[in-house]
């Protein structure tokens, strides 16, 4: 039986990989109707059909999202190329645009965190979306993480702007990361730090919004 939430979410955007103003439309039902959309970190063809099939039996809408990590296991492990994250990442990404439109359900394409000792790999990704905007008016992935918490706000702000600039054209939509994350993902430890710095302060999501809203709405924070 097909959930109520399903039957209007598909009079609305396609199946397959959403991008633009169709992601956005994906977003809003999502809020409106109050679910969330799972996102997972696939490593291969294998677990991200697994994540599509699981999705089709559910009728939701998924993330499938690379990580810099997942993207060099992608390529090969034996391959140590610089641009390997890249190849990997790419790969699973056309493997999704291939086959995602099959299952009958809305596909986020994502990219997770990315430190600014990974840009190489970020850029990389943005220009894939460039050329695939320009054979075909969209972009390749659907949306990018810039996780520069690392870094001092300021500095953190300015690159995700300059970022944005370029991704705003496309309309792909830009998750950025402020403040202090915790545990430890793809590098980035903070597993020691003092719990009482692991908190945001509204004072610096406004910062962000600040600056990113000038040149476009397709962003958002994590905190």
């Amino acid at each position: 039986q097909t959930h109520p939430t399903m039957s209007s979410l598909s009079d609305i955007v396609p199946p397959g990989v959403v991008t633009g103003d169709n992601l956005l439309k994906l977003l809003e039902h999502a809020r409106t109707n109050g679910y969330a959309i799972p996102a997972v970190n696939c490593t291969s063809s294998s677990t991200a059909n697994a994540c599509l099939e699981a999705a089709r039996k559910n009728k939701s809408p998924v993330m499938i999202q690379v990580s810099n990590g997942g993207g060099a296991f992608l390529c090969g492990k034996s391959i140590k190329d610089p641009t390997n994250t890249v190849a990997g990442s790419v790969a699973l990404a056309m493997h999704v645009r291939t086959v995602a439109k099959y299952y009958g359900v809305p596909v986020v394409l994502h990219s997770d965190h990315c430190a600014k000792k990974l840009l190489p790999w970020f850029d990389g990704m943005l220009e894939a979306d460039e050329e695939w905007f320009a054979k075909f008016g969209e972009p390749l992935f659907s949306s990018h993480m810039l996780d520069l918490s690392e870094e001092p706000d300021e500095e953190n702000i300015s690159i995700c702007v300059e970022y944005f600039k370029r991704m705003a054209p496309m309309k792909i939509w830009l998750e950025m990361e402020i403040g202090i994350t915790g545990g430890e993902e793809d590098g980035v430890n903070n597993e020691d730090v003092d719990p009482e710095k692991l908190y945001t302060t509204p004072e610096q999501v406004f910062s962000v919004y600040e600056a990113l809203s000038k040149i476009g709405d397709m962003f958002s924070i994590a905190a």
